[in-house]
């Protein structure tokens, strides 16, 4: 399994960013990969305080991320992780990532996201398997 395939296979990952003050910001998101370089997460309908969401800024000031997959549970010899590190950039629309992120998640059939979409073209793989 490559380490895109492995990352793919869970449903909630967690994108670092870093804001202007140099502190670093994680939060949880869906995502889905198109291709085996790139990945896309939207902003969608999920109660949130505001849709110009700090994740956005920070990458406009810093688009260096990374993103962890990662799978635990009481056996420690089936625990892994991936980390994507990569530049990500915010599009208005992305038909592409709507597209693949539609056919991930079922309760966007329903309600497909508006966006913006979070771009991150992945330059770096690391990977740790138990």
């Amino acid at each position: 399994m490559t380490p895109a395939q492995r990352f793919a296979s869970v449903p909630v990952a967690r994108l670092a960013t870093v804001g202007a003050d140099g502190a670093p910001h994680l939060v949880p998101i869906v995502f889905a990969l198109v291709g085996e370089d790139v990945i896309v997460s939207a902003v969608d309908g999920k109660p949130k305080r505001t849709r110009a969401l700090r994740r956005l800024a920070n990458i406009a000031g810093e688009p260096r991320v990374s993103v962890l997959a990662d799978h635990y549970e009481p056996d420690w010899s089936r625990l892994w992780w991936v980390r994507a590190d990569g530049v990500a950039r915010v599009r208005p629309a992305y038909p592409e990532g709507l597209e693949a992120l539609v056919e991930r998640y079922p309760q966007y059939r329903a309600t497909p996201p508006a966006g913006p979409f979070v771009e991150i073209t992945v330059e770096r793989w690391a990977t740790w398997v138990s």
